[in-house]
């Protein structure tokens, strides 16, 4: 049973069987359902709205207006009491939506360190890494599993059942309705693989990774998956002739799975080639 305290505005409706940690603090308003859980050190900002099943870890900052662990906006939802689990040190701005996942047992689950800006949307079913970053007005539709470190720029939309890789940066107003490979920067509509994310590998600190190999290794590797014209499988052959390392088997085991039964498959490069700057 939640205490009433100084920390919780008295216009907040707080269920007797929420549990929240006696350091939450709860805005004006809000309100917050029987199910839900919330550690240590979190705001609740006013008139949110978090019910269902929820648990919320500790430092988080969750913005006016947010509605959190609503009911799936699927057909197939059986009134299953499911699951949004998030984790720690998350920023979720105003209007955020998320909704808990549609089948039993299921959750929608966001990480740690991740910035939803406001409007953003996450579906059912969808996984959020950590240290992600989604702008303004982007909507997820169901099953989405966003990796960490990816970028992802304003007013668009992702197919259900889309991957977007690791440190993979999407452009503003893009159509993403295929995998996104990690460590790229895909924009359009259609959208297409632009070019390598060198800026945001750089600020993870990849250059001085392995004294340069794997930035070095990942340049080549997008030479061949997307100028050199060879087919997929071709390309992903040759990616295993060059020298190993995490990030390139990342890649490569990611771009596999994306031509998987019930993948989506990858976004595909320009279809003319360009000289690759170094």
């Amino acid at each position: 049973m939640t205490p009433l305290t100084t920390l919780i505005h008295p216009t907040a409706v707080v269920h007797p069987g929420a549990e929240l940690h006696p350091t939450v603090q709860v805005g004006a308003y809000a309100v917050i359902g029987e199910k839900v859980k919330v550690g240590a050190g979190s705001v609740i900002g006013h008139h949110a709205i978090l019910d269902g099943r929820v648990e919320i870890g500790t430092g988080n900052r969750i913005f006016p207006g947010a509605a959190i662990g609503l009911e799936p906006q699927d057909l197939k939802y059986d009134g299953s009491l499911n699951l949004v689990k998030i984790g720690d040190g998350n920023v979720i701005r105003e209007y955020v939506t998320i909704n808990r996942a549609t089948w039993s047992g299921d959750a929608t689950v966001i990480g740690n360190g991740n910035l939803l800006m406001a409007y953003v949307h996450v579906g059912h079913n969808c996984v959020i890494e950590d240290q992600v970053i989604i702008a303004n007005g982007v909507a997820l539709s169901g099953h989405v599993h966003v990796e960490s470190r990816a970028r992802i720029s304003g007013i668009l939309g992702i197919h259900q059942f889309v991957h977007i890789g690791r440190l993979a940066m999407v452009g503003g107003m893009s159509r993403i309705n295929r995998d996104v490979p990690p460590f790229m920067i895909v924009e359009g509509n259609p959208a297409r693989v632009r070019s390598l994310n060198k800026v945001g590998l750089q600020r993870a600190g990849m250059d001085a990774e392995d004294e340069g190999n794997t930035m070095r290794s990942l340049k080549k590797a997008f030479r061949i998956l997307y100028r050199s014209g060879l087919p997929l499988s071709q390309a992903l052959e040759q990616l295993e002739l060059l020298p190993q390392n995490e990030s390139l088997e990342h890649l490569h085991q990611f771009l596999q799975l994306s031509q998987l039964p019930g993948r989506r498959g990858s976004i595909p490069g320009k279809p003319q080639s360009r000289k690759d700057e170094d």
